[in-house]
């Protein structure tokens, strides 16, 4: 397992959890907003090792509730269910962060019930996927299998959510966004920021008041539609 870096506590990133952050190497997108660059792009230093992270879960037993498995894409990693199923076995929670790409590998973790709460990324609308994940010709079939299963299928606790970049993303886009996660629980419109380790360059966030109108346009297709970091 690719390991990168490890954060130790937050309160933030898996509702309702005091949890850890664990950072996998590699994406298959790339994103020009992307905060996590040299996950994506660097030559895959790793500031923790996979036997020095199972000691730290070993020594939080009973402070921490869950882990927060993110990237990177945590899906490409290879041994993946290996990795998620001893996070379990120290009986911790888990939450993976998803662009979707992987529908199969998606499922069959859930399925297993190896992960309690899934984050997916939904970069815009199906219109301009392509350019927002920065890769070509974006197979938006998987992106749709993926949504469909979480909506759908899986019994667990799932969000869906955009970082919204004014360089990338219209008001007119989260209509089709809407359309896209029609029956969704819950969608979060994260504000961008720039944390210095971007793909891209040049980018910048939307104000408070744009957002929140991106926000009602989905919110007809939607249960509950936030507003994160603004």
């Amino acid at each position: 397992m690719k390991l990168i870096g490890l954060q130790k506590m937050t309160v933030l990133d898996f509702p309702g959890r005091v949890a850890c952050i664990v950072f996998t190497f590699g994406c298959n997108f790339r994103c020009p907003f992307c905060h996590n660059a040299s996950l994506v792009t660097g030559d895959g230093q790793s500031d923790v090792t996979e036997e020095e992270f199972f000691s730290f879960l070993k020594k939080r037993q009973g402070l921490l509730d869950g882990v927060c498995v993110t990237g990177g894409e945590p899906l490409l990693q290879n041994d993946i269910e290996d990795f998620l199923s001893k996070i379990k076995e120290l009986g911790y929670q888990v939450k993976l962060d998803t662009n979707g790409m992987f529908p199969e590998k998606l499922k069959k973790v859930v399925k297993a019930g190896l992960v309690d709460y899934v984050a997916m990324d939904i970069k815009n609308s199906p219109e301009f996927y392509s350019v927002t994940a920065g890769k070509e010709n974006v197979d938006l079939s998987k992106i749709k299998e993926s949504v469909d299963f979480l909506i759908n299928e899986a019994v667990i606790e799932y969000e869906f959510r955009t970082t919204v970049v004014a360089e990338f993303h219209t008001e007119s886009a989260f209509d089709d966004i809407g359309e896209l996660i029609k029956g969704a629980k819950n969608y979060y419109l994260q504000s961008f920021v720039d944390s210095g380790d971007l793909i891209g360059s040049n980018l910048n966030a939307l104000p408070k008041n744009i957002m929140s109108k991106m926000a009602d346009r989905v919110s007809k297709y939607v249960g509950n539609v936030s507003l994160r970091g603004v």
